[in-house]
């Protein structure tokens, strides 16, 4: 079984907060998947069901950003996880907008919610970074990830998020090269889709003129040319 986490800070107020699309994922997955309906558990709501052919749990902890470990402790001491088992989806200011990146372990870079992860449960878990880029300013961070994506972000977060749904049971299987190459589908794909090209429309003949398929008469020969003179002077 996988243990898939979106981190974000509950309630409306927050919903459409950079810091949230850890939640906008497992939003879209469990809607494009059929997981469901969530619930209320181990401090957080939940959602259960497959993906492909793993049983998973999404879990959106409901503690606010920085208590999330809490969370994420509980539902795998009931679950009898290991890190090993845990997949968690978080916002990265180091990486542009739109872009992702697997990772397994490591440090949590100043992020509250990894910071909470790794007090509760180590730092052995695998994690997606989406990119959400970065405000220019040490000092700007706390308002860029608390405010909201703007209309500009909207193509390339919907794109993104498509694709991690579409990735979704790759993702699960451990395949984080297919899970990847879905996502890059979505957010980046091929100039060349094989798609025939539209045949060229026929240019209709100028006015007055024969249509390019009436040949025209071969011109006579100097005999036949002679001939005609003959008879008509006879």
């Amino acid at each position: 079984m996988k243990l898939i986490v979106g981190l974000g800070n509950p309630g409306a107020k927050y919903e459409g907060n950079r810091h949230n699309i850890g939640f906008m994922a497992l939003d879209r997955i469990a809607a494009d998947h059929g997981l469901g309906p969530w619930k209320a558990r181990f401090q957080g709501l939940v959602a259960e069901g497959r993906l492909g052919t793993v049983r998973v749990m999404l879990l959106k902890p409901q503690t606010f950003m920085n208590l999330s470990g809490q969370s994420v402790g509980e539902a795998m001491r009931y679950l009898k996880l290991t890190p090993a088992d845990v997949v968690v989806l978080h916002d990265e200011l180091d990486l542009a907008p739109g872009k992702c990146r697997l990772k397994q372990g490591g440090g949590h870079a100043g992020h509250n919610g990894l910071r909470s992860l790794h007090q509760h449960i180590g730092a052995d878990y695998q994690r997606l970074r989406l990119g959400i880029g970065h405000p220019g300013h040490k000092d700007r961070v706390s308002g860029w990830v608390l405010s909201d994506f703007a209309k500009p972000d909207r193509d390339w977060l919907e794109d993104l998020l498509r694709g991690i749904s579409d990735g979704a049971p790759m993702l699960a299987a451990g395949d984080g090269a297919r899970f990847l190459n879905a996502v890059a589908a979505r957010v980046a794909p091929a100039r060349n889709s094989g798609e025939a090209a539209p045949a060229p429309r026929a240019t209709p003949a100028p006015a007055g003129k024969a249509a390019a398929e009436d040949p025209p008469e071969p011109p006579q020969s100097l005999a036949d040319r002679l001939r005609a003179l003959t008879e008509r002077f006879r």
